[in-house]
């Protein structure tokens, strides 16, 4: 089955008088165009975690201009199924179905043990002209609980995809993994990750000895070749002794300096490095009024144009406290590289509040006209909470984005 055009919204801006950060030539326009790629609420299962990548055009003889990769969520807390994968038709523009693929199923440990990969994000390496999907490989119980008992019970899990071939690999550990004892737990977990013109792999992770203390924050250094991932060094140890610590670090270049953007319970961080590896003292985010940006307990992802920097989060403050976390309405805003806030007068809502938290997501270059932003509707909780929020408009919609800007990208392929 096709999914057609399901919905259409035209988001206005949300205005504040606030004084920006940066000269107002420099503020870059955009207009974001929300389409629904996929409706499933069955009450069973729901897809989540979409994240997309583009791949440049003719490189590939098979029409694809697109793969986006996603999973259902089980019922269970972060139990989810084998990876499956949608396709972007080069010639309409129109996404498949969701394909199951052999290869990024689930495998077994032992009878009583599932090694499940979630939390992936593809990236086109433009070197060896291929898709790598990195993600966390973690173990489950048959009823979904996740199993912490051996060493790398979290650990860093890839699959290479081939456009020509339109075949994945099954999914691999990083070759040469580090073994000291602090990396217990190795999680690239709704990462994005930065890929250089050399073909070194920028891998931000978030590791540990143990899930119940706070997490750390790293990047890695990797070589790829088309076919092995392998580590080869790593930056800065970030801590923050603050309930779980840092977690699905997120990074991108702008300009000549790297971003990374990290997850706190308590509030969201920003620091920067010129060379991807080595980082300043993280700070949390806040808006160019000084205002903390009230990003909490969940992912934030970067946007990056030859013209401008853009974060893309959700947040308190805008009668959202119905949702968990707040994960609604997903916003966008542009960032000031210097001082490392966000433009508050920038912000605009890509993906309404219809009820579901929208925390889960995934950010994107396309083409020099347009980049995308993708995420499911979490339509969680038992049956009288599920129908609240669909009274609220909400129905297991898997939106795709498109942010279209007022200026060429020069970063796209």
């Amino acid at each position: 089955m096709k999914y057609s055009l399901l919905l259409v919204v035209t988001i206005c801006s949300i205005f504040n008088l606030s004084e920006k950060s940066v000269a107002d030539d420099n503020i870059l326009g955009f207009k974001p165009e929300l389409k629904a790629i996929v409706v499933h609420n069955d009450g069973k299962s729901q897809w989540f975690h979409p994240r997309a990548c583009y791949l440049p055009t003719g490189s590939n003889q098979n029409d694809i201009s697109g793969v986006l990769t996603i999973q259902k969520h089980l019922g269970a807390s972060d139990f989810y199924s084998g990876m499956s994968v949608m396709y972007q038709n080069q010639a309409n523009g129109e996404w498949s179905a969701p394909v199951d693929v052999p290869e990024l199923k689930w495998r077994r440990e032992s009878k009583e043990v599932i090694l499940g990969v979630c939390d992936v994000t593809p990236a086109w390496h433009e070197k060896t002209k291929k898709v790598i999907a990195i993600g966390v490989q973690l173990r489950y119980s048959n009823e979904g609980v996740h199993l912490y008992d051996k060493y790398r019970s979290y650990d860093v899990a890839y699959s290479v995809f081939d456009p020509e071939t339109k075949k994945w690999s099954v999914w691999k550990a990083i070759a040469n993994s580090p073994t000291d004892k602090k990396f217990h737990l190795f999680a690239p977990g709704c990462t994005q990750f930065h890929v250089k013109d050399d073909g070194t792999v920028l891998l931000p992770i978030y590791y540990g000895l143990d899930i119940t203390k706070p997490l750390n924050a790293t990047v890695l250094e990797c070589s790829f070749d088309g076919t092995e991932l392998k580590y080869q060094k790593h930056g800065t140890d970030m801590k923050l002794d603050v309930v779980r610590g840092l977690v699905e670090p997120s990074l991108v270049k702008f300009k000549n300096r790297f971003y990374l953007t990290l997850r706190n319970d308590v509030k969201g961080y920003i620091t920067s490095s010129s060379d991807g590896l080595n980082y300043d003292p993280i700070k949390p985010w806040t808006f160019d009024d000084g205002k903390e940006l009230g990003s909490y307990n969940t992912q934030q992802h970067w946007l990056s144009h030859s013209d401008g920097l853009f974060l893309v989060y959700t947040r308190r403050g805008v009668n959202n406290g119905m949702i968990m976390r707040h994960r609604a309405p997903l916003f966008m805003a542009q960032v000031d590289p210097e001082k490392l806030v966000v433009i508050r007068k920038t912000e605009q809502a890509l993906v309404p509040n219809r009820g579901a938290q929208l925390g889960n997501f995934g950010a994107c270059i396309a083409n020099e006209k347009e980049s995308w932003v993708t995420v499911s509707e979490g339509i969680f909780g038992n049956e009288k909470q599920r129908k609240e929020k669909m009274k609220m408009g909400a129905n297991g919609s898997t939106f795709l984005v498109r942010i279209l800007w007022d200026k060429p990208n020069k970063l796209a392929k």
